[in-house]
């Protein structure tokens, strides 16, 4: 059984300048019908009685000199040729009436009929004395009418969608520009605002767009002032636990060996790595911090924080390229990659080097599902997991800072992966730097092999 498909229109069908301009198209049409229906019934009535009435009134000369037995005038007679059937009819029943329709033939004409003609009739002995009046000129009245009312409907059909998509088209760029800036704050750049020139002053009048650009602009200031309170407050409180924990650790070193001076020295080093990642994190939040870019292999330098991590990490190397980038930071990324994996996840752990891309992966539960959907979040850890949460967001700031892409996702085998992509070094011979004369060297962006986007980040 063949599943019928769904029809799904076009994406751009779902704007609202193109439902404005059906809209407005469907609302000129109708008026213009209207107006065009009751503008023709009045002057097609008008004419008609016009012409009925002089009919009429030629049907009492020629009745008069019927009965007077005087010749009949011109254009009348009894029974003429070319009476319409039901009007003969009707006089010959005792009434008179009038009827449009073709008049008699005349000489010339190539189809054997006259043009229209309004004929009026009456009774005379049982038969039909009918009389006839040109009609031509009243119905090229009435098409020439009706020609000017379509002209006229589709120039004010194509005038009013003109100016209604412009005035449209002005509120939805003012729409689109604060949707940019809404998804420029949600980026990070909590500096963006609309600015909307309606807002700036307070007695002059607002639409609905420019209530919403303020409002924006209004969020987006209050949250800026509240991030910047929090991250000072961080900075601050971590500079300021720098001082006594130097001294702290100074006097634990003075303890007499033992468990009890491990512990207090444990201790003692496990606040001075959180306050250094607070201090790291406040800089990441205030995005201060400055890059130093060289051409680094990126093998050798996977290999180097493995060595130093003191882990039981595999390394596999397959086409590792040079890239451009920050190495201090390159290595404090893959450092808190590999941490994370060996401290939440389980063996083995391999890192992999393939051209600018460096994964790693362990063969444990995989990231929590929190994480997945919204990304790293500071000071949580899944269940009894040790740490203080803050790994995988530094690793996730600093991967910004030099410009790579941290993705974040499950093995299909089981597994938290997280993929490290850089921008790869390439250099340019001196055939293919014909368009580019300024150097010999350029960076290629992030680009992920599989083509996906990645998904969100595992806690630390």
């Amino acid at each position: 059984m063949r599943r019928r498909r769904r029809f799904r229109s076009p994406s751009w069908t779902a704007s609202l300048t193109w439902k404005s301009a059906v809209f407005l198209t469907a609302m000129c049409c109708t008026l213009a019908a209207l107006l065009g229906v009751l503008v023709h019934t009045a002057v097609t009535r008008q004419t008609v009685e016009h012409a009925r009435e002089k009919a009429l009134a030629r049907l009492e000369v020629v009745t008069d000199a019927y009965e007077a037995g005087e010749p009949l005038p011109q254009g009348s007679g009894i029974d003429p040729p070319g009476l319409p059937g039901s009007l003969r009819a009707l006089a010959a029943g005792g009434e008179r009436g009038t009827v449009v329709a073709d008049g008699p033939h005349r000489p010339g004409d190539p189809d054997g009929q006259g043009g229209p003609a309004m004929w009026a009739a009456g009774p005379a002995d049982g038969r039909a004395l009918a009389t006839w009046t040109d009609y031509s000129h009243s119905a090229r009245t009435i098409g020439g009418l009706d020609r000017a009312i379509i002209g006229s409907s589709l120039l004010a059909i194509a005038a009013t969608l003109l100016v209604g998509l412009f005035a449209v088209g002005r509120v939805t760029r003012r729409l689109h520009q604060s949707a940019r800036v809404a998804r420029r704050i949600s980026a990070g750049d909590l500096d963006a605002r609309v600015n909307d020139p309606r807002t700036a002053r307070p007695v002059r009048a607002q639409d609905e767009v420019a209530i919403v650009a303020g409002a924006l602009d209004t969020m987006a200031s209050t949250l800026q002032r509240k991030l910047q309170t929090e991250q000072r407050f961080t900075a601050d409180v971590a500079h300021e636990l720098r001082t006594p924990l130097t001294g702290l650790s100074a006097a634990a070193e003075l303890l007499p060996p033992g468990r009890p001076a491990e512990l207090v020295r444990d201790r003692v080093q496990a606040m001075r790595a959180l306050t250094e990642d607070l201090l790291e994190i406040s800089r990441l939040d205030a995005r201060t911090e400055q890059v130093d870019l060289a051409v680094h292999d990126l093998a050798p330098i996977a290999e180097r924080v493995v060595r130093a991590s003191g882990t039981d990490t595999e390394v596999r190397v397959s086409g590792a390229a040079r890239v451009e980038t920050d190495r201090r930071r390159l290595e404090r990324v893959i450092g808190n990659l590999v941490a994370n994996a060996h401290r939440h996840g389980g063996p083995p752990v391999v890192l992999s080097v393939d051209g600018a891309v460096v994964s790693v992966r362990d063969h444990g539960p995989g990231f929590p599902a929190y994480l997945l959907d919204g990304g790293p979040q500071r000071f949580r850890t899944d269940g009894a997991g040790k740490g203080h949460g803050l790994g995988l967001t530094i690793a996730l700031g600093q991967a910004q800072v030099i410009g790579a892409r941290l993705d974040f996702g499950d093995a299909p085998d089981g597994g938290a992966l997280a993929r490290l992509t850089l921008p790869e070094y390439v250099r340019l011979d001196d055939g293919d730097s014909a368009g580019n004369p300024g150097g010999d060297r350029g960076r290629r962006g992030p680009e992920d092999p599989d083509g996906s986007t990645g998904n969100a980040p595992h806690a630390s």
